[in-house]
């Protein structure tokens, strides 16, 4: 065996048997192993009846306001970004939201279309456009 390779050889058997021991050395002391041992289950956006979003909007250039459609449960807007929604579209004739449009000329104007958008046995008729 030639002195290069012998020398090779045995870095390559010293790097070996010191990974184990650097994998351990480099876990910080008192953390989980576990990466997502500290996450909890939280509820994203608006607490809609019917529990299918069908449609959202939102105004560009404002990543905090954002219009949220329910199939069955109205509109919901949000200004803090999605800490907190509250509903909108309560009292119209149809709760079904089938598409929300945030006119570009003027972000205060909504657009909503009424009415089941996707094709079910359980969909709700809708009643129109309204602004």
């Amino acid at each position: 065996m030639t002195f290069k390779f012998r020398h090779s050889l045995i870095m390559f058997i010293c790097a070996l048997l010191s990974a184990p021991m650097l994998a351990v050395a480099a876990q910080p002391q008192g953390h989980p192993k576990d990466p997502f041992a500290q996450l909890h289950v939280r509820d994203l956006g608006p607490a809609v009846a019917g529990g299918r979003v069908s449609s959202v909007a939102g105004i560009p250039g404002d990543p905090l306001i954002y219009y949220v459609g329910a199939a069955a449960g109205g509109v919901w807007k949000t200004s803090d970004g999605g800490e907190s929604w509250k509903p909108i579209f309560e009292h119209e004739a149809s709760a079904s939201i089938g598409a929300i449009a945030v006119s570009r000329s003027n972000p205060s104007v909504v657009w909503v279309g009424t009415g089941e958008p996707n094709i079910r046995n359980d969909i709700m008729d809708g009643a129109g456009v309204y602004r």
